[in-house]
């Protein structure tokens, strides 16, 4: 699932013109806490949740100069999280209001967008609402948005009165935004949520602004500290609780996984191995594997296995997944009478 993207505003309530949207001092910094909640059966690779099933993290958000594209010179806005700079905006902020006309991944590469993506619209005010159909790069993105009214907001870097702005996306999969836009401060929060085709949560992130925008020095990025593309979890069941043990008589055994920056047309391959099951097979036995295509950098889906006719070895498995041929994680499960 994608790391929402913030675009920081400052202005008096009511109207906002494009010349009061947002501070661009070289430096200015937002930061804000990030609670993350992963639908039931789920979960992000290398962290560990907290006792109520969220993981929690601090974020920032930061102006590094500017960076010119097509002879364009634009603002870089850059999300910091745990020493990974998960992605940069580069927006231009001018009477249209504020447009993003590329991003960077967190894989350093650039994708364009087109045509350039309105972020914040100006006159801003309730009742006002705008669309992007276009392209990021050559995924389809379809979105709306719409300023639904002004609201008193409390947080932990204190009580802020917003503009609150809903957003719809349709395409490349379904997503909602609420996003929070305060005068003289700019995003305060943001809710963006991805359920399955049925309705079930697959990732909630919130942020909520700590601490008021000032300027900082840029963090420490950490050279091997990439995200990972995908996250997986096991279970009995297509939706069920995630488990990594399972009986010999279970009638199916899902891999679940989850994209988080596939590039378009990926190809995510899950292989099943005996690990070691004793004078059954050999050690290291591949037992299946199957792939498909993933239509977006966070497309989802679920490999399974059948359970033989004689049931289940019991012994050690793993299940690796790959995309594009590069293993990117390993689970292991293990398998009792």
């Amino acid at each position: 699932m994608k790391i929402v993207s913030l675009i920081l505003a400052a202005a008096p309530l009511a109207l906002v013109s494009a010349g009061q949207l947002i501070p661009t001092a070289d430096g200015t910094s937002w930061r804000y806490n990030m609670t993350e909640e992963v639908g039931k059966g789920l979960s992000v690779s290398d962290v560990k949740p907290d006792a109520d099933g969220k993981i929690r993290r601090r974020v920032l958000y930061r102006i590094e100069g500017t960076e010119n594209v097509d002879g364009k010179e634009l603002l870089k806005f850059e999300m910091h999280r745990a020493g990974v700079i998960t992605n940069t905006d580069l927006l231009t902020v001018d009477e249209r209001g504020m447009i993003c006309w590329a991003r960077i991944n967190a894989d350093g590469e650039l994708i364009k967008i087109n045509p350039p993506q309105t972020m914040i619209a100006t006159p801003l005010k309730p009742g006002v609402q705008w669309n992007f159909n276009g392209q990021a790069g050559d995924i389809k993105v379809q979105q709306n948005y719409e300023v639904t009214g002004e609201e008193d907001v409390d947080l932990p870097a204190g009580k802020f009165r917003a503009f609150h702005i809903h957003g719809e996306q349709m395409s490349p999969s379904p997503m909602t935004i609420d996003r929070w836009f305060a005068p003289g401060t700019g995003i305060v929060k943001d809710v963006t949520t991805m359920r399955a085709t049925n309705g079930d949560l697959l990732d909630r992130i919130s942020l909520e602004l700590a601490e008021r925008p000032k300027a900082t020095d840029r963090p420490e990025v950490k050279s091997d500290a990439t995200p990972k593309k995908i996250s997986v979890s096991l279970a009995k069941d297509r939706f069920g609780k995630g488990t990594t043990t399972f009986s010999a008589d279970a009638s199916r055994i899902y891999a679940r996984w989850q994209g988080r920056r596939l590039r378009k047309g990926a190809k995510v391959r899950a292989v099943w191995i005996a690990q070691n099951i004793g004078d059954d097979l050999p050690q290291d036995y591949k037992v299946d594997e199957a792939s498909t295509i993933a239509e977006s950098p966070t497309a989802q889906g679920a490999f399974s296995l059948s359970r033989p006719e004689d049931g289940w070895a019991a012994g050690d498995y793993r299940a690796e997944f790959y995309v594009d041929d590069v293993l990117v994680e390993t689970v292991k499960l293990k398998i009792v009478k």
